[in-house]
């Protein structure tokens, strides 16, 4: 299998915009899920609350063409990301907090070519993050950590490091955690409203991360 690590700033992007479209529950992405599993509007939340979920997000060329949509239609709609319920929670999805759920990021290097893994990690959904170990040397084990804070939340609070860390070595359970998700979700927020690729990727002036 092939492993590719370390993102440039368009792959930078990308995954900030993953993450506006999986914290909000009526984003296009996860109305496609409601649609795909036939569970009624609450599903998104059933299938959370039962156990660790898997969200892959394809990280393209910029290049990359497609026959039936634009790249940026693709990425203003979340495209590039699947979500697959884990319906037998196994020793690996019982090493991510309860509450957690696991990440892949898959990377494509050129044109046409083939997506491999660049990181694994954890969406933690109060806080609006992504905890990812990127990839850089799978033989000598060597790892990058990464934290992707939400870019729309601006009020993240100063201790959120520390709050992270407890929940990631299991001294703070899920609910404990603050609700910041809350102001990126349209369940909860009924004046957020998601920017599309083109609003997003030009206007945006930094990629929020650690």
């Amino acid at each position: 299998m092939q492993f590719l690590g370390v993102f440039n700033k368009f792959e930078q992007y990308i995954l900030s915009m993953s993450l506006i479209h999986i914290c909000d529950h009526e984003s296009y992405l996860n109305q496609r899920i409601r649609q795909q599993y036939n569970s009624g509007e609450d599903s998104i939340q059933t299938f959370e609350n039962k156990g660790v979920n898997q969200y892959i997000i394809y990280l393209p060329s910029p290049h990359q063409t497609y026959e039936d949509i634009t790249l940026e239609q693709g990425l203003t709609e979340g495209y590039n990301i699947e979500f697959k319920p884990i319906q037998e929670q196994n020793a690996f999805t019982r090493q991510i907090p309860q509450g957690g759920h696991f990440v892949v990021v898959m990377k494509q290097s050129k044109v046409d070519g083939d997506f491999a893994i660049a990181a694994t990690g954890i969406f933690i959904r109060p806080m609006a993050i992504f905890s990812l170990d990127v990839i850089i040397d799978p033989n000598e084990e060597e790892y990058q950590s990464l934290v992707i804070k939400h870019s729309i939340i601006r009020n993240y609070p100063s201790n959120w490091e520390t709050i992270l860390r407890l929940f990631l070595n299991r001294q703070m359970a899920i609910h404990e955690l603050p609700q910041l998700v809350k102001y990126v979700d349209r369940n909860y927020n009924l004046d957020f409203r998601p920017p599309s690729w083109d609003e997003y990727y030009t206007s945006s002036k930094s990629f929020l991360l650690v």
